[in-house]
């Protein structure tokens, strides 16, 4: 087995299944489903979500309101989908925690690092929730922040599709996808895999990020048994 600690990145968006806002109940199933079969075969898993299914702080920005105050909208539309996973991850059979990274009793438990790794190491899926806790942050850096504090062996983003492609798959059908990539790599084509405050923390701690495709069922079992899925960053 390649990894005993995982962080796992979901976006906000991912959650909607085919609906247009919100969150699909079949979706965030299948998703504690994934996750289940990642703690069977005893690997630590912890979670950050997006909230761009309910609202964004960039968005907000961009019609007029405060920079500020939309980003802590933003965060707390992450805890709505943190508590979702949560209470689903739950009802498949794993225990779960809910840490967040903005004081919000009696739902969370304030985010610390030694308490996370403390949870983790008892078999507990650790849900992160409210990015960094601070405003003009992505919650990809939030990802990539929190699997640097857990000491994770991994980022691991699920998203709609299979990798990281040279240019847009679903829109550009000569585009082909990278196995592996550097970090300068990444750079030098601006290829869009995180927010760029989240790949320079991840190269600078040394920290791997795998992209693959979250909605195939069975991928995330399968990347824990050792198949090359998805394009690893390195």
């Amino acid at each position: 087995m390649k990894y005993n600690r995982i962080l796992l990145k979901l976006s906000g968006e991912a959650l909607m299944g085919d609906q247009q806002y919100g969150i699909d109940p079949k979706r965030l199933a299948m998703y504690a489903a994934e996750v289940k079969s990642a703690v069977d075969k005893g690997v630590e898993v912890a979670i950050v979500i997006g909230g761009g299914n309910i609202f964004r702080g960039m968005q907000g920005a961009a019609k007029g309101m405060d920079r500020v105050q939309g980003d802590y909208m933003g965060m707390l539309a992450t805890v709505i989908n943190s508590m979702a996973i949560q209470a689903e991850i739950e009802k498949a059979g794993v225990p779960a925690k809910l840490l967040s990274g903005i004081a919000i009793d009696p739902i969370a438990e304030s985010m610390s690092r030694r308490k996370a790794i403390d949870y983790l190491k008892q078999g507990y899926v650790v849900v992160i929730a409210a990015g960094t806790g601070n405003p003009f942050f992505t919650t990809d850096s939030a990802a990539a922040l929190r699997a640097v504090e857990i000491q994770a062996d991994v980022i691991m983003k699920g998203t709609r599709v299979d990798g990281i492609y040279t240019a847009d798959p679903e829109k550009d059908k000569t585009a082909t996808r990278f196995e592996t990539i550097t970090f300068a790599e990444v750079y030098e084509k601006q290829l869009n895999v995180m927010d760029l405050t989240a790949i320079t923390l991840c190269q600078e701690n040394k920290l791997p990020i795998l992209v693959f495709n979250m909605n195939i069922e069975g991928n995330l079992q399968r990347i824990i048994e050792g198949e090359n899925i998805g394009t690893v960053v390195a």
